[in-house]
């Protein structure tokens, strides 16, 4: 998923070697970019591979082409977001989603009688994960009496991944995990590519957005957030732990009370019942919001 960014809590406040604290405020003051909010592991990994790309031979040295060099800081920053993104990532958690979650969302809204079912995916990169949901739910709310309707906002940093999204094409490889019924019902073959029905598209917002924007609680397409289901994946686990908790702390306010929560498996422990949350699977990857 992309690693949405906002304002670090300042690279002196890390526990990091010299070199690389010194590395996160040349960056900062020549590209003005705090990069001292990512995982102190994750950022060593992804300097190891630029070094090693380059021909540096030390952080150092690195730091240094960092500064002078406008496109290498760009190919340092794109390092640091990007995304990798499945239909159906997590088969269990899908699962659960699709026999437990979401015929739970629907029959509440049909006792209540009280609007659509509003769905958050954080951090959809290339919009798989969106569209997973959505299939599920036009699948499922079509099988109902009246019909529930929905809504899914998906929301990245990337204009060129959230474009790529918007398209909804996909090669049959990136379609391995969809059912054949679900490509037969929800996708069409153009070419060589499947293609998202416009069932599904009618349906999916796709727009910009920062999770560590402290000026918003969501996105800004969603109105007022509340939302029934919010999808947060292989995300959190980018970040240091203060950011990870100032992410989860906006994702808990913007969930409705008993609205549910998903991770991914590498982050649940991130996600405590300090949180408002509690685990509805053996998992832990599903939690819900208490009323």
């Amino acid at each position: 998923m992309k690693r949405e960014c906002g304002k670090g809590e300042g690279a002196k406040q890390l526990a990091l070697d010299e070199p690389l604290l010194r590395l996160i405020d040349e960056f900062r003051r020549a590209q003005g970019f705090d990069i001292s909010m990512y995982d102190a592991a994750f950022l060593r990994q992804a300097i190891a591979r630029r070094i090693k790309e380059t021909g540096c031979l030390s952080v150092a040295a690195y730091g240094g082409l960092l500064c002078e060099h406008r496109v290498e800081a760009e190919t340092f920053e794109h390092s640091l977001t990007i995304a990798h993104s499945e239909f159906f990532r997590n088969a269990l958690t899908f699962a659960i989603l699709e026999q437990r979650v979401l015929p739970a969302l629907i029959a509440r809204k049909k006792q209540t009688g009280c609007g659509e079912i509003r769905v958050w995916s954080a951090g959809c990169a290339a919009g798989q994960e969106a569209w997973s949901v959505a299939l599920l739910l036009e699948e499922l709310t079509a099988a109902t009496a009246p019909v529930v309707p929905y809504r899914l906002f998906a929301t990245d940093r990337s204009a060129c991944d959230l474009a790529y999204a918007r398209a909804g094409h996909y090669s049959a490889e990136a379609v391995g995990n969809v059912r054949s019924r679900h490509l037969r019902d929800f996708f069409s073959l153009q070419g060589e590519a499947f293609v998202v029905d416009s069932r599904l598209r009618a349906r999916v917002d796709f727009s910009i957005y920062d999770l560590l924007d402290e000026q918003s609680l969501s996105p800004d397409a969603s109105i007022y957030g509340d939302f029934d289901l919010i999808l947060c994946c292989n995300l959190l686990f980018y970040y240091r732990p203060g950011i990870r908790q100032q992410i989860l702390k906006k994702l808990r306010r913007a969930l409705s009370p008993g609205g549910y929560f998903v991770t991914g498996e590498v982050e649940r422990d991130s996600v405590t019942t300090r949180d408002g949350l509690r685990p509805v699977d053996v998992l832990r990857t599903v939690f819900q919001k208490s009323i």
